[in-house]
């Protein structure tokens, strides 16, 4: 099996040639259109992975998909670069490091946030002008994500900054003072 530290490098050329092209959002979503296929199909990331497959079979089943996502000529070009090469199952590896180099590029920063409810659309609008002055990134990009074995409140992670405005959390902290004193 090939290693995964080839993701970044390739992620890196195509973010370079489509920045050089002014299509870099464009093909960053073509690139997560493609790899959630891959992603969501275990036959296609086995057939990918699989060593015995000739490159150019690769090749034509990545342009294939190209084609059927309707991608442009540079993803179309990409993907069948990565499957010629035994790289098809890493794509969405490849996918999440275009993702960054991109937001690093917009000044975008991400922030998932766990709740019980979905967040109305103001919540939404407080909680990434609040994170990003924590942050201090331009534009704050939330994924959410409803837990339902949350009491309340909501907790928001971006790399290592965790916001706790859980009701679990909360009461975690009132315990500890309690104890202590």
């Amino acid at each position: 099996m090939k290693s995964r530290g080839a993701a970044k490098p390739f992620a890196k050329a195509l973010f370079a040639l489509a920045k050089e092209r002014n299509q870099a959002e464009a093909v960053s979503g073509e690139l997560a259109g493609a790899a959630a296929l891959v992603e969501s199909d275990a036959d296609l990331r086995k057939f990918f992975g699989r060593p015995g497959v000739a490159a150019s079979t690769k090749r034509g089943v990545a342009d294939e998909i190209a084609t059927r996502l309707g991608c442009s000529k540079l993803t179309r070009d990409f993907l069948g670069l990565v499957a010629g090469h035994g790289r098809g199952a890493e794509l969405p590896l490849m996918r999440d490091a275009m993702r960054d180099l991109l937001d690093a590029d917009l000044g975008r920063v991400r922030a998932r946030v766990r709740t019980v409810v979905a967040l109305t659309d103001a919540e939404r609008q407080t909680l990434s002008a609040r994170l990003a002055q924590a942050l201090g990134g331009s534009q704050i990009v939330l994924e959410e994500v409803l837990d339902p074995s949350m009491l309340g409140g909501f907790v928001a992670e971006s790399g290592s900054l965790v916001v706790d405005g859980s009701l679990d959390g909360q009461l975690a902290r009132m315990r500890d003072r309690l104890t202590r004193g």
